[in-house]
């Protein structure tokens, strides 16, 4: 088949579509809406390799399409097991060769056909496509009606002169890449096809209203208190001939407020005195409807402005703080393809997790989605269908040389504009929209900053936002001036600060608000360090909030293995190139929506109350309203709990906490007898009432504060019950060529010579471990490790070796004490930690491991530093530890976690990752328990009990791969290094990193 190569020209955007107008759903007189979804049904299809393998006659009515398959829109066709499924986060999926796409380009056919009734054939009739990528060509009944692009942004075609009384034939064809292809180099899997819902719209044949725009400015007295606001409609554009507009504005409870008639003028406006406000806490709609002779058009109205004022954003008159995440339209099972109960449950787990705002990365969502984010409460920064990442990865190209190739290339600069414009005008009535992206890491240039100054021109309502104007290209000299806001991508703390504290401004100049556009990158087994920001965010005013990347994991569904576990599969899983392998997994959910652990500590780190110690001996504990709009008493109530090492002391219910949105009260709880070593006040958050998406009682997070200076040197081992059973009767030891045979209690050990560790423990007779006790230092790699474990890796961390310099025994009665001196050290590296230890072997079947640790400083931070126990699988039915849970946590992690006696199995410890690695770590522990192994220590320290070696972690690639051990792996460390964000974000912090020049180590263990 040949058609016109308007896919190769940036010149040629659109054909045949209509003037953009925003989305509405129009209706009769009587309310029904006038418009048909030509999807949800099977259409006809044919996948070719090129467009010269379609059939020359596949629109024409009558064709026989006998040979298509039978599939269902909308979808994408890889989705289907049509072309391979591709996931590519940078590079670009073709050679790069702008505008030209290669010429085996992908395509489908579709075939549909639709019935227009008697009664339509003399009004207007127009196809409205809410989503195709890349790009299509349209036919009714034979005739070309009209071409398209931009894949996340509508087309609509007035197919009124085309379409007869009765059946009608449309037919499209959908190519893979365009030129518009260059532009929507997205992190994520690239879908084609008929993705979003194509509507036939039915509308008055004698004229009607094609767009409006609805602004709502209000009126402030000098205390910013709220005395009115101006609910005005401008009519933008009228097809046809209307001479009357009704207008209707009712409140939430469907009282009228105002009902106007009038003549088409250029603006009609309503006054409402003491207006109910919108905000993201409080979304307060008003509806509208406008009407014509045959036709009402509905309408959410939001009563909200957005204002800068000193380098800080406010909402009404209100500093903000945006606590947000990245969304893609993105499923599992349909790709791109999501419907409105996907994205509600989406909305419902935001709000049970206190998000309040969405960035759409990189594209405008669903047509319905603002609508949604008007009802439920989101504040969104919209962003165009703009992406031109790979531009700095073609040949010897980078951010700082070729990234702004197409922002700088005056063939794409209508497109650039393009996208923008599809992007404002659809959306432009939304409150929920506080901010217009110009797109997302597209370099930057004149292209960019002509499509600002369209945005800025066109809606001064709202701020403009670009994140790549930071990168300098080409000798461009970049214009921020249609810019609002400083955004940033993964900037460090230090960075965060450096930009408040310095004083690079003019006098009279303010700093621009910054957001973090994507932060803490969620990707596998993190993010961590999130607490550092979140002390940021609530120090620095003009700090304005911070969007995680990203909501959910993006992976495909690849069936079921036979025992029933779901595979997700990620780049290079169907033998793609290039792809960016496990990238795409990245998401505080997992693909199906079950909640990560990361939910849970970002959700927690946006609380919407703060708590913190003024007086522990006098229980004065300080409560901060985090909110922006509520107070506290009408969205939450509190429990509170006391609890010293696990037992309870006190408890109560604190129903009424009047404080005020950005205010502080201080209360005071009973601590009389529970200060000191152990003790800790819980306090958690609960919903007062329920509301449309979260649950009356619902948990919205809690505060655990210590009631204790500092962990003091109680005797944990008494505290929990841990005191042995000692027996009368001597050590005895037997001196081996490489071990040394040791009988204290019921207990036999081989200690290795050349290990330094115990090779076997046996009691009453019976095999207790299943191999030796291995020192541990390395972890298998998380995602966020991919740059350290290169160095770890050098280091020799992965494979490490023992060489015991002495080793010499000694008994005193009943006990008997090995000491050894060591090293650690790997093939062709140099020594990296000397050890100095001490294992005691008591009578009470009690093992004390002292170690005095030195670490060369020429090498990397090390993962981890503790023993390896290797215990039969009976002993991981049930393990008990007093430390942080109830989820796995770190020093940097554990913001979801608070410090309790817990009881769970190995199963229940480890924790779930599309692709295996380190997991399941509990941080601040004093006392484990697990079967008849016990671990206890005055200090705190880290453990995991799992059902996973180490080294079956590294093999697999993918969860559903894992094989459990015979073995229960019990892990006792001294640390454990952070998570952080490091595969997208900063390098870890100094202060999670285990990097100790020198330290001390002591352990009691029991085999009881």
């Amino acid at each position: 088949m040949n058609v016109e190569k308007y896919y190769e020209n940036p010149s040629v955007l659109h054909i045949g579509t209509e003037k953009n107008r925003c989305f509405y759903v129009p209706q009769n007189l009587d309310g029904k809406q006038t418009v048909r979804c030509l999807t949800n049904k099977d259409w006809k299809f044919s996948y070719n390799e090129c467009i010269e393998y379609v059939d020359d006659d596949f629109y024409k009515v009558g064709y026989e399409a006998d040979k298509f398959d039978e599939i269902y829109v909308p979808s994408g066709w890889q989705m289907l097991g049509y072309d391979k499924v591709q996931y590519s986060n940078v590079k670009y999926p073709f050679p790069f060769d702008p505008p030209f796409v290669p010429d085996d380009n992908p395509c489908g056919a579709y075939i549909t056909d639709f019935e227009i009734d008697e009664t339509e054939i003399d009004k207007r009739k127009y196809l409205y496509f809410e989503g195709v990528d890349s790009c299509f060509y349209v036919w009714i009944n034979g005739e070309l009606a009209g071409y398209s692009q931009v894949s996340h942004s509508p087309s609509e075609f007035d197919i009124t002169q085309y379409v007869v009384s009765g059946s009608n034939r449309l037919a499209v064809l959908v190519l893979k890449w365009c030129d518009g292809s260059y532009l929507e180099d997205q992190d994520k899997f690239r879908v084609s096809g008929i993705f979003r819902d194509v509507w036939l719209v039915v509308r008055p044949g004698e004229g009607h209203i094609w767009d409006y725009t609805v602004t709502t400015p209000i009126e402030y007295d000098a205390d910013d208190k709220v005395k009115s606001a101006m609910v005005n409609i401008r009519c933008n554009d009228i097809k046809g001939e209307v001479d009357k507009i009704g207008i209707e504005l009712t409140d939430a409870l469907g009282n009228v407020l105002s009902s106007i008639t009038s003549g088409i003028v250029d603006e009609i406006s309503i006054k409402i005195d003491n207006p109910n406000l919108w905000n993201a806490e409080q979304p307060y709609l008003y509806n509208l409807k406008i009407k014509t002779a045959n036709e009402i058009i509905s309408e959410q109205v939001g009563i909200r402005d957005i204002s800068v004022k000193n380098g800080i954003i406010y909402i009404n008159r209100k500093q903000i703080k945006f606590k947000g995440v990245n969304r893609h339209d993105s499923s599992p099972y349909t790709g791109a393809t999501v419907t409105k109960q996907d994205v509600l449950i989406d909305l419902k787990l935001m709000k049970e997790g206190n998000v309040n705002a969405i960035r759409t990365s990189h594209y405008p969502n669903a047509p319905w989605f603002p609508q949604l984010c008007n009802e439920y409460g989101f504040y969104v920064i919209a962003e165009a269908d703009l992406e031109a990442h790979g531009t700095s990865t073609i040949y010897k190209g980078s951010q700082e040389q070729t990234f702004g190739l197409l922002a700088q290339n005056p063939d794409f600069n209508d497109a650039f504009i393009d996208r923008s414009v599809l992007n404002v005008i659809r959306d432009h009535n939304h409150c929920c929209i506080v901010m217009w992206s110009l797109g997302n890491e597209a370099g930057h240039g004149k292209n960019i900053e002509d499509a600002g100054i369209w945005v800025q021109d066109y809606d001064s309502t709202r701020l403009v936002h670009y994140e790549g104007v930071r990168w300098q290209t080409g000798g461009h000299i970049n214009d921020a001036s249609m810019l609002d806001v400083e955004s940033q991508m993964y900037a460090s703390t230090e960075w965060i600060d450096e930009y408040f504290n310095s004083n690079d401004i003019n006098v009279n100049d303010s700093k621009k608000p910054l957001i973090q556009c994507e932060f803490i990158h969620a990707m596998g087994n993190g993010p961590g360090d999130i607490e550092d920001y979140m002390q940021q965010l609530y120090k620095y005013d003009g700090f304005c909030g911070a969007f995680v990347w990203e909501w959910v994991d993006q992976a495909v569904y690849g069936g079921n293995t036979p025992d029933g576990k779901e595979k997700f599969l990620y780049g290079g899983d169907s033998n793609e190139f290039p792809h960016d392998s496990n990238f795409c997994v990245d998401g505080l959910l997992f693909p199906d929506r079950r909640p990560h652990i990361g939910y849970y500590e970002w959700k927690n780190a946006i609380r919407p109350v703060r708590a913190e110690v003024v007086d522990i001996n006098k229980g004065i504990i300080r409560l901060s309203n985090k909110m922006d709009f509520c107070n506290t008493n009408e969205y939450l109530y509190i429990q509170y709990e006391i609890k010293c090492f696990g037992k309870t002391v006190r408890s109560g219910v604190i129903k009424d906490t009047f404080i005020k949105a950005h205010e502080s009260i201080d209360i005071t709880i009973d601590v009389n007898n529970a200060t000191g070593d152990g003790c800790y006040l819980k306090l958690t958050y609960l919903k007062k009432e329920s509301d449309r998406l979260v649950e009356k009682d619902f948990e919205l997070g809690f505060d655990q504060l210590k009631l204790f200076d500092d962990i003091a040197s109680s005797n944990a081992g008494k505290v929990f019950g841990l005191t042995g059973n000692a027996i009368d009767q001597k050590a005895e030891v037997v001196e081996m060529q490489k071990s040394f045979i040791i009988k204290t209690g019921h207990m036999t050990v081989e200690f290795g010579k050349k290990t330094g560790t115990p090779l076997s423990i046996m009691k009453t007779g019976e095999k207790y471990i299943e191999a030796p006790v291995k020192l541990n230092i390395y972890r298998a790699p998380i995602d966020n490790d991919a740059i350290i474990n290169v160095e770890w890796e050098k280091a020799g961390y992965n494979r490490i070796t023992s060489k015991v310099y002495s080793c010499c025994v000694e008994t005193d009665g009943d006990s008997a004490t090995v000491v050894c001196d060591m090293s650690v050290s790997a093939i062709f590296v140099q020594p990296f930690l000397r050890i100095k230890s001490e294992w005691i072997f008591g009578s009470d079947d009690s093992i004390v491991v002292k170690m005095h640790v030195v670490k060369n400083t020429d090498f990397p931070y090390l993962p981890r530093f503790g023993l390896e126990f290797r215990l039969p699988k009976s002993e991981g039915k049930t393990a008990q530890y007093y430390g942080y849970g109830p989820y796995e946590n770190y020093i940097d992690k554990h913001l979801a976690s608070y410090v309790d006696l817990f009881s769970m199995s190995a199963e229940q410890m480890d924790e779930e990752y599309i692709r295996p690695q380190e997991n399941g770590n509990r941080y601040l522990c004093r006392y484990l328990k697990t079967g008849s192994f016990a671990a206890v220590s005055n200090k705190p320290f880290e453990i995991h009990v799992s059902n996973y070696t180490c080294e079956e972690l590294i093999r697999k690639k993918h969860n559903y791969e894992l094989v459990e051990s015979d073995d229960i792996i019990c892990c006792t460390d001294y640390k454990m290094s952070g998570v952080g964000s490091n595969s997208c974000g900063p390098e870890l912090l100094e202060k999670y990193r285990l990097d100790d020049r020198e330290f001390d180590w002591e352990m009691k263990y029991f085999i009881l």
